[in-house]
């Protein structure tokens, strides 16, 4: 029996049994947007294919019960992949092949099937060294075999290519996964760069682990054993116990750690390997100043000092001093409007009051367990009173109306009229998600489906995002959408949102954990309540385009239907870009209620 079959068989998956192949390509995908973001797209389309037909039977509920569990363990294995090559980005020459691979297990293999070199963790975990054959991966005799045949043609060939192997370990019933990548130098001899599943566990983990949690070194070993994605009857075998007495162990585990399921588990054990092992963001902060290119201004970032001490940026737009609008920039942190509209706030003695959010920029990120709509709310409120703002119209950007509905609830008498540009409502059915765009269907549905896999899929569309440029990803993602890619193609609209998005990604800074944290929250949260607080107590327009890939006419309708008292107002020429195309008669609809 192969790697693969073994690994079919011996899975503790959910109920889902119609496709484990489907299974099979996603995890296959997975490992290649880890070395590769740029192939995120067949990520989706393979998710799609795999998920579609268990979330259309889901009624809303998460689905996280009913898919192989495995998935969740190669999501946050595949993350860590993702995040070392982002910090290593750049490094070509032949001695930094293996750099960017610090705690997965890495080797470069030639024709002579010996190891060019290998990684500390390569050393750790599979034993092998620099010089050593091929032979001496400890890994089963059939599939060692077939490996060696892979790799025999991958160096045969002229041109790069990746693949993905499978191999059992010797004497262990868990399976490793190599992601196999060949390079052919113009002026040297051919390699195969092989970045496996294996971790290197840091020296001090198993101490960080009993010291936070008050572990016993038994219960370490088997967080240990779970992170290697062994199951609990591989764990039981090897420790020579029950299954029930491991299981009894897990729960010990889970209660200590305050966990609710071995996936969430695991996932913690990986963030405190970052802690133990890895300085977190260690690249040079945003810039103090938001410049432009062409036309924009140049506008400093200014702070506030929180309550309890967090630290938030924010800009201002237009007149100093002058009449207020507060303006909320989506999550994709478009703080910036094209050039004209600007200088139109300057020319009527208008200031948009600008808030950058937690996570963002340099406004400091949440604690843990805070409430990301709730913490939004107060933040803003406390820069108004600190800007001496006690009524202000609003403009929001798509889903940002989520927490001006959070800080009406807070304060009914903040806004004295709301604008919400591409603005979303509270999803409740499954076929919602199923209308919308692909990409924002992707990351919408995985945040209520699949919340455990998410914060993978963000961090590589912001690592793709980071690879295209920010004009390839913009046509990518609203490449469905012709009127939001005219939109983007105006030289002062690309202006606007490359420059103003910096608070988001830029080259020494992502927000993917913010992004990811918010779209979770909103998308797990029915907040129908919140907005219908705004009913008789605040005028709110949504103005949207007929083209949005978010807010598709069906779901349009819908909305319209179910919320009856909002004024809406449809442009056949937008779609969720619409602000930055109908700026002028959003600020005609905000002029009635300045101050």
């Amino acid at each position: 029996m192969t790697a693969d079959e073994q690994d079919k068989e011996g899975r503790g998956g959910g109920d889902d049994r119609r496709a484990p192949e489907q299974s099979d390509l996603v995890i296959d995908r997975l490992y290649e947007v880890a070395i590769d973001p740029l192939r995120y797209e067949e990520l989706l389309d393979q998710w799609e294919s795999l998920i579609s037909p268990i979330r259309k039977d889901a009624n809303g509920a998460p689905i996280e019960d009913r898919l192989d569990k495995s998935l969740g363990r190669h999501f946050q294995r595949a993350g860590i992949f993702l995040d070392q090559l982002d910090h290593k980005e750049g490094r070509t020459g032949e001695q930094d092949l293996l750099m960017p691979f610090e705690k997965s297990a890495a080797f470069m293999i030639g024709r002579e099937m010996r190891f060019i070199d290998t990684n500390d963790a390569a050393q750790a975990t599979l034993g092998i060294r620099k010089g050593a054959s091929l032979s001496d991966l400890p890994v089963n005799a059939e599939d060692l075999e077939a490996l060696r045949e892979k790799l025999g043609l991958m160096l045969m060939k002229n041109s790069d290519e990746t693949a993905i192997f499978r191999a059992r370990m010797c004497g262990e019933n868990r399976v490793i996964v190599l992601h196999l990548r060949s390079l052919h130098p113009k002026d040297g001899a051919p390699v195969v760069i092989a970045v496996t599943t294996e971790l290197k566990w840091p020296e001090r983990l198993d101490e960080t682990l009993r010291a936070a949690f008050g572990l016993t070194q038994a219960e370490t070993d088997i967080i240990r054993a779970l992170t290697e994605c062994k199951s609990l009857r591989d764990i039981a075998e090897a420790r020579g116990r029950s299954i029930e007495t491991v299981r009894a162990q897990m729960r010990s585990i889970l209660s200590k750690t305050e966990t609710r399921s071995q996936t969430e588990l695991v996932r913690l054990t990986l963030s405190m390997m970052e802690i133990t092992s890895y300085t977190e963001d260690h690249a040079a902060r945003a810039t103090p100043m938001s410049e432009g290119y062409d036309r924009l201004s140049p506008r400093p970032y200014h702070q506030i000092t929180q309550a309890d001490g967090r630290i938030m940026e924010y800009l201002l737009l237009g007149a100093k001093g002058g009449r207020p609008i507060l303006y909320m920039p989506l999550d994709y942190g478009l703080t910036r409007w094209p050039a004209s509209a600007e200088e139109r706030l300057e020319k009527e003695g208008l200031m948009a009051i600008v808030p950058i959010r937690a996570g963002y920029g340099n406004s400091t990120p949440l604690p843990k367990k805070a409430s990301v709509g709730m913490s939004a709310a107060q933040d803003i409120l406390r820069l108004l009173d600190h800007l001496g703002v006690s009524r202000c119209p609003a403009i929001s950007l798509g889903s940002d109306i989520y927490y001006l509905a959070h800080l009406h609830r807070l304060d009914r008498k903040r806004f004295s009229a709301i604008i919400a540009c591409a603005g979303t409502f509270p999803l409740t059915r499954s076929e919602q998600y199923e209308r919308m765009g692909k990409w924002h269907r992707f990351i919408l549905a995985s945040a209520r489906y699949t919340p455990h896999l998410m914060p993978f899929m963000v961090k590589a569309g912001f690592s793709l995002a980071r690879r295209l440029g920010k004009r390839g990803f913009v046509n990518a993602v609203y490449g469905g959408s012709p009127a939001d890619v005219e939109t983007f193609s105006d030289p002062e609209v690309f202006e606007a949102m490359v420059c103003g998005s910096e608070v988001c990604l830029s080259e020494k800074h992502s927000a993917h954990k913010a992004f990811a944290r918010e779209v979770h929250e909103q998308e797990t949260t029915d907040w129908t309540s919140l907005l219908k607080g705004f009913e008789g107590q605040v005028p709110l327009t949504y103005m949207n385009g007929l083209h949005d890939p978010q807010v598709p006419p069906e779901n349009l309708r819908e909305f319209m239907r179910d919320f009856p008292w909002i004024e809406f107002e449809l442009h056949e020429d937008c779609g969720q870009l619409l602000f930055f195309r109908k700026w002028p008669e959003v600020l005609d609809r905000v002029r009635p209620y300045l101050r």
